[in-house]
């Protein structure tokens, strides 16, 4: 009964790891450490919305949170520790040399941002997103995109590349390869960081860089090098095969072994995309859909391979063979703002007070974080109706449905008598709307939803966004019971990996910790927000055309 794993959870502000028994599900230890040089926002320019994190912020977050965890734990925990694994934010790829090791770890490169990790909310790549998008559909061969929705994202892999090899001819020339983050961290802790010989995951291979067994692994040379001569010679230095998340990367090295204080024995599972994870954390199975809800929202779907047959759902982030629960079909969606969202509007309101007084930084903070509150109990007893404030939650772009970067939110309907509720609780709205419309592109491809679960900060802190969706969706949403379901999803493949457990599936049965919250859908409620939803349908849809608008403008108003 002494068998213990380590989930870790690379999120977008922190890095958090859980220690449980996973033979009874018990969580015995848990930490977060907060990306120090993040926090301080270096290396980010959100107007330009680009987004980097430094190695050195997940190696210490690393250290600093499975220690902190197994310091939580009863004497000799550690030495009883049997696995790990890692999920993190995705697709986040970053740049490395012969050895694997990141760019940015060079000196010369240390404070570059082009040489580090790529956030997966980084969109400076939207330009090179399109020109993936225009080749995959003119070159004349294989549509590469077609298991990605048919739409190729700026947050993913190759756009992420082909932005920093042309706009960084020093980084371009250094690189070897590139890794998604969440294959670098298992390679680190097992000492293979070789690029060639880096296990790659299925996850983020399949979702993020359009890998696909039926194309013998990634786009083909001849397709990149006709996007740009820049990605020549890249294939070759990638990868062909990938594994799903059972598989082990290796043994954990004798250093990192001695850094945190674990057996040498120590199995280390093949990385994922956090919201991967967190789906298993939380118990996704077929006709469930699993919201992760934070910075942004990510939504899984399970599907049987038989049932999916030559289907191709159109406008979401990928179906592949195992990404989620192997031997079945992974599906992701999701919006590209959620907490951001809210996050934007409070920090507007606190401008004031953060530039126009002489207030001190950590009383803004509290003033900011006071405003959030008072927005949210306030916005919580405005009702539904076709004269309120609409909203249209794109403010990052939009993600799925039809992945769209370029696209900017917008408010609309406001008047003298318009208040900062009013406008908070539009937010809201929307972002339930939003969701909304992710749905229904899975029922209209013939997928049934039966449940909704749902986790993260928002889903755990947030009962007017939680209602908000219920009342939109008109189903009933479970929260899961554990604060850490990303790392917990983790924790469950790693009792997999070390042989614990036969299959996820069954470390799913014994170390899931349920829900301890539900939201139903109120009925007095449900018809408003329906035709509140058309609404938002109709505005999305000007919005789209306006921001699309010729460069020189439209010429009359029949254009």
């Amino acid at each position: 009964m002494d068998d213990h794993v380590i989930g870790i959870d690379f999120g977008t502000d922190s890095v958090r790891a859980v220690v449980v028994n996973a033979r009874t599900g018990e969580e015995v230890g848990h930490a977060v450490s907060t990306y120090r040089r993040w926090a301080d926002g270096r290396y980010c320019d959100s107007r330009s919305s680009m987004f980097r994190q430094h190695p050195l912020d997940h190696i210490e977050g690393l250290e600093t949170s499975v220690s902190s965890a197994l310091s939580e734990c009863p004497a000799g925990t550690a030495e009883t520790v049997r696995g790990i694994s890692v999920d993190t934010t995705g697709s986040t790829p970053g740049v490395v040399d012969s050895h694997g090791v990141p760019l940015a770890m060079n000196p010369s490169f240390e404070n570059n941002p082009n040489a580090m990790f790529i956030l997966w909310k980084d969109h400076t790549a939207v330009a090179e997103a399109e020109e993936i998008n225009s080749e995959a559909r003119s070159w004349g061969g294989e549509d590469y995109t077609k298991y990605c929705g048919g739409c190729y994202s700026a947050e993913w892999f190759f756009s992420k590349i082909l932005h920093v090899s042309r706009a960084d001819d020093a980084v371009r020339e250094a690189a070897c390869s590139w890794v998604e983050h969440c294959d670098w961290i298992p390679a680190l802790l097992t000492g293979n960081t070789g690029p060639l010989g880096i296990k790659r995951s299925r996850c983020a291979a399949g979702h993020k860089a359009m890998w696909n067994a039926s194309f013998s692994g990634l786009p083909s040379e001849e397709f990149l090098s006709d996007i740009d001569p820049v990605l020549t010679g890249l294939r070759g230095r990638l990868y062909s095969e990938t594994v799903t998340a059972d598989h082990p990367a290796g043994t954990i090295s004798p250093e990192w072994a001695e850094r945190l204080g674990l057996s040498r024995d120590v199995v280390v599972g093949t990385g994922a995309i956090d919201a991967h994870f967190g789906a298993v954390g939380a118990g996704i199975k077929p006709g469930v859909l699993t919201k992760v809800m934070g910075t942004s929202t990510c939504d899984m779907l399970l599907a049987p391979a038989e049932a999916m047959q030559d289907r191709l759902i159109k406008g979401i982030c990928g179906q592949v063979d195992g990404s989620i629960v192997p031997g079945l079909i992974g599906m992701e969606a999701g919006q590209s703002a959620l907490g951001d969202l809210f996050a934007w509007f409070r920090d507007l309101l606190a401008w004031p007070v953060e530039h126009a007084s002489s207030i001190a930084p950590e009383q803004a903070a509290a003033v900011a974080d006071a405003i959030l509150d008072a927005l949210s109990e306030e916005a919580g007893r405005r009702q539904p109706g076709p004269a309120a404030a609409s909203a249209i939650d794109w403010i990052n772009g939009r993600r799925t449905p039809d992945a769209d970067q370029m696209l900017r939110g917008a408010i609309a309907g406001l008047g003298l008598g318009s208040d900062a509720p009013d406008i908070f609780k539009a937010l809201v709205d929307a972002a339930a709307f939003g969701a909304r419309s992710i749905v229904e592109r899975f029922l209209s491809e013939g997928l049934p939803i039966e449940e909704v679960f749902a986790l993260g900060g928002i889903a755990r802190r947030s009962p007017l966004v939680m209602q908000t969706l219920a009342d939109v969706l008109n189903m009933t949403v479970r929260v899961s019971a554990s604060e850490q379901t990303c790392a917990l999803g983790a924790a469950m493949f790693a009792a997999t990996v070390c042989g614990i457990y036969d299959d996820v599936t069954e470390a799913q049965q014994v170390m899931g910790k349920g829900f301890d919250v539900e939201y139903r859908p109120a009925p007095e409620r449900v018809g408003l927000y329906r035709e509140r939803y058309d609404q938002y349908a109709r505005l999305g849809e000007v919005i789209e055309v306006w921001q699309k608008r010729p460069a020189g403008g439209w010429t009359d108003a029949r254009d």
